[in-house]
């Protein structure tokens, strides 16, 4: 069996459908479909079922997609093992952040670490993209820690036995407009709206954290609002933009706001915080052992999060 064939597997899983998942892995299409039934004729059985537009696990796939998971997990941390212990790469740190994080919580509570405890790694690599690809950065073993926001509401590809986790902080969604005057005052897109008026709203896309966090919420406890999709983006700055230019209102991260809420450039869109998203900056690692640098970086970051609590 070839590695590629489970990186194969674990793209057309991810994206359940034969050309995307072939230009993923920049092959030709034919040559992507060969390869994919080499690996299920190894293992004897079908892992997608064909039959149907988009393309679905079988029951034996949905089986092996953890398997598959766990094992290019598993290479890619030996394969780093086996290079720290050959060379100098011991004390270098991978963390993958996503994208507001990385402006808001990741700076000052990196030196922080750094000056309560004896750790200077001589590299930290901090990669900066969406929750969903920070997740996948986890899963295929390509970064030691990730960063994010979370509530217990939305879901996470990092709730397995294969990945231990770290409450390092606090945070809260709120809801915010422009004002509708210069100079601060009422918000010019209020909640809740009425169902004669609903309220224009800036949302964030699916492969978004915070998108999660707000869909999930929003649908299970949050008090009801009439809201007008007007925009959709990824990135956190995007909407913090457009909410500035008076475009809607968005739920965005009170560590990202506040200069604006104080500046008076943002207004609390509701007149209490019923509607506020309360949520945990979270630190993930793998359940298994990684180099000697980066389980120091673990025991400082616990450390840390206890005397803080």
């Amino acid at each position: 069996m070839d590695l590629v064939w489970l990186e194969d597997f674990l793209a057309l899983a991810e994206h359940r459908n034969f050309s995307r998942a072939a230009e993923v892995r920049n092959i030709s299409q034919p040559a992507f479909s060969r390869r994919v039934r080499m690996l299920e004729d190894w293992l004897g059985a079908p892992l997608f079922d064909r039959d149907t537009q988009r393309v679905d696990l079988t029951a034996a796939g949905a089986e092996f997609l953890p398997v598959a998971q766990e094992v290019l997990r598993r290479v890619t941390f030996g394969r780093e093992r086996v290079q720290e212990v050959s060379a100098a790469a011991a004390s270098s740190l991978r963390i993958a952040c996503t994208n507001v994080l990385s402006l808001t919580f990741f700076p000052d509570w990196l030196q922080r670490l750094e000056t309560s405890a004896d750790l200077s790694p001589s590299n930290v690599s901090l990669v900066t993209d969406s929750m969903a690809d920070c997740e996948r950065l986890m899963v295929a073993g390509q970064a030691q820690f990730m960063l994010s926001h979370h509530h217990p509401a939305a879901h996470t590809a990092l709730e397995t036995g294969a990945f231990r986790a770290l409450d390092i902080g606090a945070d809260v969604l709120i809801p915010v407009s422009a004002p509708s005057g210069p100079q601060g005052g009422a918000p010019l897109h209020a909640l809740p709206g009425s169902a004669a008026a609903p309220t224009a709203f800036l949302g964030f896309n699916p492969a978004s954290g915070m998108g999660r966090i707000v869909a999930a919420t929003r649908a299970n406890e949050a008090p009801p609002t009439w809201l007008r999709p007007v925009f959709t983006a990824q990135l956190a700055m995007v909407l913090l933009i457009m909410a500035r230019e008076g475009r809607g209102m968005a739920w965005l991260p009170l560590s990202l706001v506040s200069r604006d809420l104080a500046a008076g450039t943002l207004v609390r869109s509701a007149a209490s915080d019923a509607w506020d998203i309360p949520v945990t900056i979270r630190l993930h690692r793998p359940h298994a052992r990684q180099s000697p640098s980066a389980e120091a970086f673990w025991a400082t970051a616990t450390n840390r999060a206890a005397m803080s609590a």
